[in-house]
């Protein structure tokens, strides 16, 4: 016979000479321990146990139990704690199944969750409610959905937490539709939705397009008198503004009066998610105003909005904001910083913040290889992934997107097609349609348009108009005229009203003297309303975004813009730079078309930039479609002049322009 000895001493439960666990007084102690006692004052009880043949498995002077073993296996696969209740070391106890299965929650450990609820299930207690709901909250928020709602479908009793329980969990995973059906099934049954309930139904009609959901939901709202709720009113908030309703999104947000650090997250968000920086900036400082603390969520949002508008100066204002709080840098803000200081051209600064990231995961590591691969720099890209898959973090579809792209930028053929076919064969990753555009473009920008053809054709998806449109990029790029207009109908066929595939075609027959040809299609796109969208370029001086088009006459400070890129030309011309009137595809004489060229956005905002920012300061530029060769070639000589390094991205990638070379190697 082995004996179990049990000593309670002030805050600890004392077994055979261990630890069971903390509790501050008695009272705490859990049921099922206490009964193991013959007195509630500090003593020692004995407990007879039967002896078998399993009984070495259970020396209690090697199993003790304290608060952070309560999910530690036993040998046999199972939970050492489950196996103390089945040989009678343990009585079982309702509180304690209902701790094991909240720490299940906590952790996401969901295989022990599922031993604990069969455990459960067969136990007196299976039909306590309570536990039942806790059983159906883990599946929930462990992504377990079919498991959640097999336990919700065979609970002979609910409440207003299991239905709750059950639209939250199909809401926070993406299922928005199987949230919003069960809503009339939840009022057919006379429950009443309480403010959770409500705030997790909007966020799941937030997600859909179908506004009358919405709204139907809203007006629920108004009925339980739950429009004014803090926490229904953010949801309300974030719901119109998915919508593109800003006007009632402001109206409820300021309805609301008691506001929260949710409420305001909720509208910066919805502006930065619509790449209005200057708006969401706005909100971050009249939040401070009102004695608000900006949290984790609201550093990300103002993060992301910077990324959008490549906004560096204000996107270090807001990180020295944040630094300045006391905030930690944790993953998923560490993550939006990497990418803001990577899209504001800032490519160090996102290499120093990632460096300090504690514990990067698949996330970051996929914002430093984005940053690399927008930078042009395709090898140490690759260095990066493998530097990656030897910390034990496993690839995911973006990863290989990261490291295709950075392939394609690269002109690394032979790289890319071994990460695509690792991509399928090692990690079992079906590629996507995005992962057929890359390889479309790495083998069009090679020169392999008949491989990227065939890829084409051979593709498991259905080619979309993306796809054909990379193709036609390339036939652009390497003057295949009947190629490019094979794709080009294939894109038209797709997406007819996209101006971007028109001008390509455009500017193939254009560049190859085919005027008629290039009339035609000028012509189509005035018959079906397609609008090219106009150049632009834009740079941040002084924390103010100061915009420029071709031919721009509507800067104040125009007069002096065009004196100095007279000036800067003349300059480049006596070290080198020739214009490559190849570039403007119109039917003009020569004199016309290098004065055109002269007169294009980026050269007017790099002429700006140089009368405005310091001697030696990095001038950085953004523009919304390609920059043409001959303005490329017109920055390395500017660079080499002027002794500046100029940051120059498209919306391909970045050039960095410095000392008469760019970092694409002339290869974009």
């Amino acid at each position: 016979m082995k004996k179990l000895i049990v000593l309670f001493s002030q805050n600890l439960i004392f077994i055979n000479g261990g630890f069971i666990s903390s509790v501050r007084s008695l009272t705490q102690i859990p049921i099922s321990l206490r009964l193991l006692t013959t007195s509630t004052a500090t003593q020692v009880a004995s407990t007879s146990v039967p002896s078998s043949s399993s009984e070495e498995e259970f020396d209690m002077a090697s199993h003790i139990i304290q608060e952070k073993d309560l999910l530690k296996k036993s040998p046999n696969g199972g939970l050492r704690i489950l196996d103390l209740i089945d040989h009678g070391y343990l009585e079982p106890d309702a509180k304690l199944y209902n701790q094991l299965l909240n720490k299940c929650t906590q952790l996401g450990r969901i295989k022990e969750g599922k031993l604990v609820h069969t455990h459960f299930m067969n136990s007196k207690f299976s039909h306590y409610l309570v536990i039942q709901n806790t059983i159906l909250n883990m599946y929930a928020k462990c992504d377990c959905l079919d498991n959640a709602r097999e336990v919700f479908d065979k609970m002979p009793v609910k409440d207003m937490v299991t239905w709750t329980a059950i639209i939250t969990g199909y809401s926070q995973n993406d299922k928005p539709e199987d949230a919003i059906l069960l809503f009339p099934q939840m009022l057919r049954l006379n429950f009443k939705p309480n403010e959770f309930t409500f705030s997790s139904l909007l966020k799941a009609a937030g997600s859909r397009t179908n506004e009358r959901e919405g709204e139907q939901i809203y007006g629920y709202c108004l009925k339980y008198g739950y429009d004014s709720n803090v926490f229904v009113g953010s949801a309300l908030v974030d719901m119109y503004s998915r919508y593109e309703k800003m006007s009632e999104a402001h109206f409820l947000f300021n309805q609301l009066q008691d506001k929260n650090e949710v409420s305001w997250n909720s509208l910066i968000a919805a502006h930065a998610r619509k790449n209005e920086g200057d708006k969401a900036l706005k909100l971050f400082q009249e939040m401070k105003r009102n004695n608000f603390d900006p949290t984790h969520f609201t550093y990300s949002s103002i993060f992301s909005a910077c990324a959008s508008t490549g906004s560096l100066e204000q996107g270090k204002w807001i990180h020295a904001h944040m630094v300045k709080s006391g905030q930690k840098l944790i993953a998923f803000i560490g993550n939006t910083l990497v990418d803001m200081y990577a899209k504001s051209g800032s490519f160090n600064d996102a290499i120093k913040v990632f460096n300090r990231l504690i514990k990067p995961d698949v996330v970051s590591w996929n914002s430093i290889l984005t940053a690399y691969a927008q930078h042009g720099l395709g090898i140490k890209t690759l260095q990066h992934f493998e530097k990656m898959l030897k910390t034990g973090i496993l690839p995911n579809s973006v990863t290989f997107l990261c490291v295709l792209t950075a392939c394609s930028h690269g002109g690394l053929l032979e790289k890319g097609e071994h990460y695509f076919k690792m991509m399928k064969e090692k990690y079992k990753l079906d590629p996507e349609v995005s992962h057929y555009v890359t390889m479309v473009d790495l083998f069009g920008r090679a020169g392999k348009l008949d491989h990227a053809l065939s890829l084409i054709t051979k593709m498991p998806l259905e080619p979309n108009a993306a796809v054909w449109g990379a193709l036609l990029g390339a036939c652009r790029m390497h003057k295949n005229m009947e190629l490019g207009a094979y794709a080009a109908k294939r894109v038209f066929e797709l997406d007819p009203f996209d101006s971007g595939p028109h001008i390509i075609l455009y500017n193939i027959y254009a560049s190859g003297g085919e005027w008629d040809k290039a009339s035609k299609v000028r012509k189509m796109m005035k018959e079906i309303g397609v609008k090219k969208e106009p150049g632009c370029s834009w740079v941040e001086v002084e924390n103010s975004v100061h915009m420029f088009v071709a031919n721009d006459q509507t800067h104040p400070e125009k007069d002096k813009i065009y004196k100095k890129w007279e000036e800067i030309s003349e300059r480049i011309k006596e070290v080198g730079y020739v214009p490559d009137t190849s570039h403007v595809l119109l039917y003009v004489d020569e004199r016309e078309r290098e004065a055109k060229l002269q007169c294009h956005s980026e050269k007017l905002a790099l002429a700006f930039a140089i009368t405005k920012l310091p001697l030696g300061s990095t001038i950085r530029i953004k523009k919304n479609i390609r920059v043409c060769g001959d303005c490329h070639s017109a920055f390395k000589f500017v660079s080499l002049v002027l002794e500046r390094e100029i940051v120059l991205r498209d919306t391909n990638r970045f050039h960095h322009f410095n000392r008469g070379s760019c970092s694409c190697g002339d290869y974009w």
